[in-house]
């Protein structure tokens, strides 16, 4: 199957690309052999080969999702320079009125 410039042209335009003539003619050359390459494949015969899913033999290292107790809010609030019920207090950042 050749691929012609006026189809690498249209998806060109699909893509909304501009190229030059040298480069359209390049370009459906190479659209050509990935083709090419891609039926080759096609015809090889894979019967009996098992599905790859990936190549790496990575395992799963994640920690057991377990739950533990916290560090204590009282330990927390020591260096917090205001607070207010248990809640660390921060100047506003949005301001709310009708003035600005």
């Amino acid at each position: 199957m050749a691929i012609t410039a006026d189809e690498v042209k249209h998806v060109a335009q699909l893509a909304k690309l501009e190229f030059t003539a040298d480069e359209l003619q390049m370009f459906a050359g190479q659209m050509d052999d990935i083709i090419t390459m891609v039926q080759q494949l096609s015809e090889v015969d894979t019967t009996g080969v098992p599905v790859t899913s990936t190549v790496a033999e990575a395992k799963n290292v994640m920690r057991k999702d377990v739950a533990v107790p916290g560090t204590d809010r009282e330990e927390l609030m020591k260096n917090v320079p205001q607070k207010d019920r248990g809640l660390i207090k921060v100047p506003a950042i949005i301001d709310e009125s009708e003035e600005a």
